[in-house]
């Protein structure tokens, strides 16, 4: 990042400059590194880049220049405002991924080993949950699962079982919309010397910072709501550990391969450049959206955050600027109403996904969860009537008025 300019007062002034730094063919923007590998002066230049006497780039699954920008913006938006111990501004790490899954993986795979265990909750997105119930086993690593909005509980397991390592958390969870406690879980994991990862991409940096409650890595996919405009896969991880993260951490990231690309990684930083006013925008139109449901006498629950009937909002209004963008609603019809209301969306997207600034909405009991045993995902909060909707930014009438005729 640019050090010779003041600091930011606004968040949106470092969406569009945090983590820029003025190209040496003065171009405005970042350019797109469309380069595998990169060159030296000289032998020795490529000696001391290998040995880390000097900094530069090698190679592109290594490092590029377009990554490192949107890097630096991430980590910049995640640590605007906090503070470290000593009272100076906080610095975090950001590692680009091709995917958020491949952020996760890195994560787990760089600061976990055969024996240990992670304690998490019941509702996270369905590739975490893959990977911690297919992946993970085989090398000795395994997953307690627990209610985790009740700290007791945790404390409870933690001290019961010594094999647990790290604490990871989703929240806002995917698709109930349930909140977990950051800055207990984080107290809890640090009173036990245990990790605390949290998965921040339902919230973003704009409503939620975890770093603040003394999480000690984040991870996005940076696909949704960061991108903002379902252009490009793409995820991050970061730490705070500055040291671990640009050594231990990034050898993993850099051996395991799932390196970002350079376009993608330059329409993820012009996304984040209106984050904050896509999501002020977001979230006006979903508590609209959520008051218009819960009205509705189609509709049987609605999951939001906002709402004082959902149990864990005052959770959200503790750690939340506001309550987001992600909702869910269950409809009275169930599995049939499900899909009928799907069939008769007129303008908004029927898709899986997230965060793009059109509305999209999923029925999750005939799409993204139809493999998933019916006894299995009810029990996870997944009925047949759930709608999972991410609410864009489009006139707000518009959405209701496509809503009301769907929901006849």
């Amino acid at each position: 990042m640019n050090t010779n300019i003041l600091p930011f007062e606004g968040f949106s002034s470092a969406c569009v400059h945090a983590g820029h730094t003025q190209d040496p063919n003065y171009a405005h923007l970042v350019p797109i590194y469309a380069s595998s590998t990169f060159v030296y002066d000289d032998a020795e230049q490529g000696m001391r880049r290998f040995s880390g006497q000097e900094d530069g780039y090698i190679y592109s699954r290594w490092g590029n220049p377009t990554f490192r920008e949107a890097e630096q913006k991430i980590a910049a938006l995640e640590c605007f405002g906090l503070q470290d111990k000593n009272g100076q501004a906080l610095q975090a790490e950001g590692i680009l991924q091709a995917s958020g899954m491949a952020a996760i993986t890195t994560l787990l795979l760089a600061t976990l080993k055969p024996g240990d265990k992670i304690l998490t909750h019941f509702s996270l997105y369905g590739g975490t949950e893959q990977i911690m119930k297919n992946v993970l086993p085989p090398l000795g690593i395994s997953a307690v699962i627990a209610d985790l909005r009740d700290a007791s509980i945790a404390a409870g397991i933690i001290k019961n079982d010594p094999a647990i390592k790290m604490i990871y958390i989703e929240t806002p969870a995917n698709p109930t919309i349930q909140c977990v406690d950051i800055e207990v879980l984080a107290n809890t994991a640090k009173e036990h010397g245990l990790i605390t990862a949290c998965d921040n991409t339902f919230a973003t940096p704009y409503l939620q910072q975890p770093f603040k409650y003394g999480v000690d890595y984040i991870v996005h996919s940076t696909t949704k709501f960061l991108n903002g405009h379902g252009t490009a896969i793409g995820g991050v991880l970061l730490g705070t550990d500055i040291e671990k993260m640009t050594q231990h951490v990034r050898l993993i990231a850099k051996t395991l391969g799932g390196n970002a690309n350079p376009f993608d990684a330059f329409l993820l930083i012009n996304g984040m450049k209106t984050l904050e006013l896509r999501m002020e925008r977001h979230c006006s139109n979903a508590g609209k959206v959520a008051g218009f449901l819960q009205q509705h006498p189609a509709v049987a629950k609605v999951n939001y955050n906002g709402l004082t009937s959902h149990p864990d909002h005052a959770t959200a209004k503790k750690q939340m600027r506001h309550p987001g963008a992600m909702l869910s609603f269950e409809l009275k019809n169930g599995l049939q109403g499900g899909i009928d209301f799907m069939n008769k969306l007129q303008m908004c997207t029927r898709t899986v996904s997230l965060g793009t600034c059109d509305t999209l909405l999923s029925h999750p009991a005939s799409m993204t969860h139809y493999s998933v045993p019916r006894e299995e995902r009810i029990k996870y909060g997944i009925t047949d009537g759930l709608i999972r909707m991410s609410v864009g930014i489009e006139n707000v009438n518009d959405i209701l008025k496509d809503l009301e005729q769907a929901l006849q």
